[in-house]
């Protein structure tokens, strides 16, 4: 569902960057796109990038489903199990982090050219 907008994502953002800071992750771009979130990060490869999923997730969903009475109504889980992990290095780091930012603003186009 598409419930990361408006003070819902603003509040994901701020959970997830206190985490990078207590972990030692550094978040070098991140965007929301209404039902998923995009996150380009430097991380110890001996912490494991999965576990920052899984704290990340974790807490943001305690964390936002307290804090925001309407994510218990609609959403039975606010994450699913799943998510989508990959290394850049045969792509600039400039062009990923790009794509992250645009990720708002290239919906929207797609949404006003079909509209």
């Amino acid at each position: 569902r598409k419930v990361l907008v408006g003070d819902v994502e603003k509040r994901l953002k701020e959970i997830i960057n206190e985490l990078a800071l207590e972990l030692n992750v550094e978040i070098i771009e991140m965007e929301t796109d209404k039902d998923h979130i995009h996150i380009l990060i430097d991380i110890d490869p001996q912490f494991g990038v999965m576990k920052f999923i899984r704290l990340a997730k974790g807490r943001s969903s305690k964390l936002l489903r307290d804090e925001f009475h309407h994510l218990k109504t609609k959403l039975p889980t606010l994450w699913t199990n799943s998510s989508f992990i990959s290394t850049v290095g045969g792509t600039s780091l400039e062009i990923v982090k790009q794509y992250i930012e645009n990720q708002q603003t290239s919906e929207d186009q797609i949404s006003s050219s079909f509209v």
